[in-house]
């Protein structure tokens, strides 16, 4: 069994990153929009600017209050989206329920949509055309892609369907000629579905939620989760059980998780770049 470790794969990732700035001869942008003072979204919120910073980016961490209007938050983005200094603009989730996400996710302008999160990135991703892809998913292909996970013709199954993660994830992988069953909580016998999978992908919120009994010997287990229980993190994936059937498993903390904040910072260097190409 191979322990995928995010830490490695992303400094590699940023080693890079910082070769291709360099030969830039402007200073890249991220802003950062935050509503409320969500502990979480916070913690979030710092990792992203520390690696902003050291990445040499400016870096803007707009806070509006918990009750703000949604004319007075989409002015302001309106605003960013004009700003020639800012490439990227990420709206911290979740929003206030008073807010519409949609919306205000297609405000952002999709050539600085870091989080590939609008329509317009998300219709270009399932079309196969250049896109911003939402970074927790693009980390996962470049950890299967460092291992030399092959992934034509390969069985995976997804489990969870959301925006963020198990959809594009699907798509990502359909797009580079895996089978892939997308499951959710009203999917039937989920088990035996996933004892037929060559790649699991878990991303559904649940401490522990895949078993050894759902895992076929010598599959890979891509575990998305993060559960905060007591003070310590837990995947969706029963590891201490898990890994011993496994090729390959990503950890909890350490697997997936170091690589989400890295692809985001190479999404505001591909914004950058792909707004250029457009003459944007």
């Amino acid at each position: 069994m191979v322990e995928m470790n995010g830490k490695v794969l992303r400094d590699k990732k940023l080693t890079e990153l910082k070769e291709k700035i360099g030969t830039l001869d402007c200073k890249l942008g991220l802003a950062v929009i935050q509503v409320g003072q969500d502990e979480a979204s916070k913690v979030y919120v710092k990792q992203k600017e520390k690696l902003a910073l050291e990445l040499g980016y400016k870096f803007i961490h707009k806070v509006f209050d918990e009750n703000v209007e949604q004319d007075k938050l989409i002015r302001y983005i309106k605003k960013l989206n004009k700003d020639d200094c800012i490439d990227g603009i990420l709206v911290q989730m979740p929003l206030p329920n008073h807010l519409d996400s949609s919306l205000i996710q297609n405000t952002v302008d999709s050539y600085k949509d870091v989080d590939g999160l609008t329509f317009i990135n998300a219709g270009r991703l399932v079309q196969g055309m250049p896109s911003l892809v939402p970074c927790t998913p693009k980390g996962i292909i470049d950890m299967l892609d460092y291992h030399q996970i092959g992934l034509e013709g390969a069985n995976v199954v997804v489990i969870g369907r959301s925006i963020l993660v198990g959809k594009p994830i699907a798509t990502l992988l359909s797009n580079r000629n895996a089978t892939v069953v997308l499951t959710h909580s009203k999917t039937k016998n989920l088990g035996e579905i996933t004892k037929n999978a060559d790649i699991i992908i878990a991303a559904v919120g649940k401490a522990g939620f895949v078993t050894a009994d759902m895992v076929k010997d010598g599959a890979v287990v891509i575990d998305v989760g993060i559960n905060r229980i007591d003070g310590k993190l837990y995947g969706d994936v029963d590891f201490p059980t898990v890994k011993d059937k496994c090729s390959y498993i990503t950890p909890v903390p350490g697997g997936v998780g170091p690589m989400t904040v890295c692809e985001l910072m190479n999404n505001v260097y591909e914004a950058h770049m792909l707004r250029k190409k457009a003459g944007k």
